[in-house]
């Protein structure tokens, strides 16, 4: 049940139609992993924060570096040279003190990605490359979770939700690796966080049962000319990680 102080914190959200009170327990009650907390990531982690969610998982390594804040929201300049996912726990418990975290100092690796997945309802993919990507798309599969699978490089940006045995997962649109996907790219901050905004409201719509979710379509946005366009996706029967997987 949401306390005397919840219903004042979300009352404006809990207005939205479909959601109300019942939508904001479920928000309460859930539990997100969210992979990388940088230019996507950290906006996604904020705006679930700022909107009730209970728990977030939050995979995030390395240190701080001053060209992580033209986009890192949850990044400050005086965290420079110590650990991101420090500056990211104690930046949201700042927006929401009541926020449970489980802080993971580290990206998602073949060794972790098992265990951080069975603790979430729900993950959003807001890793950069695509060997991290691939892990959480091969383990979401297998454990039957929703993925917010969202993206972005220069001034595009992409998104689609998957829901295993209903839509394509991520090895149907991208059977290989795309080699020309690197490290480091050319990014705006506000790209990032305009994908992002667009991701952590795919997850609450999830969570809280309202709405349509973006599901066998991909969301294609480029905000350099501010042109938006939907894509009609579908499985490969043949897909090496869901072609044998039913809902």
């Amino acid at each position: 049940m949401l306390t005397d102080h919840e219903r004042e914190r979300y009352e404006w959200q809990m207005w939205v139609p479909g959601h109300g009170e019942a939508g904001q327990e479920k928000l309460k009650k859930a539990s997100v992993l969210v992979s990388r907390c940088g230019g996507v990531g950290s906006v996604v982690a904020y705006e679930l924060a700022a909107a009730g969610v209970g728990t977030l998982i939050l995979a995030h390594g390395g240190n701080v570096k001053p060209s992580d804040l033209n986009r890192q929201l949850l990044m400050t300049h005086d965290h420079l040279g110590k650990p991101r996912i420090e500056s990211v726990t104690r930046r949201l418990k700042e927006l929401n003190p009541f926020l449970n975290i489980i802080s993971v100092e580290s990206n998602i690796t073949e060794d972790n990605v098992a265990e951080l997945v069975s603790q979430a309802d729900i993950v959003i993919d807001c890793a950069p490359l695509f060997n991290e990507r691939f892990l959480m798309n091969r383990e979401v599969v297998r454990q039957n979770k929703i993925l917010i699978e969202n993206a972005m490089f220069d001034c595009d940006a992409q998104l689609t939700t998957i829901i295993p045995g209903n839509t394509p997962c991520l090895s149907c649109i991208y059977p290989e690796d795309p080699g020309a996907w690197t490290r480091e790219f050319p990014v705006f901050g506000a790209v990032s966080g305009t994908i992002a905004c667009m991701a952590a409201m795919e997850a609450i719509k999830a969570i809280s049962g309202f709405g349509k979710l973006l599901t066998n379509r991909l969301q294609l946005c480029d905000l350099r000319d501010m042109q938006f366009r939907t894509m009609h996706i579908q499985r490969n029967p043949d897909c090496a990680i869901c072609g044998s997987h039913t809902a």
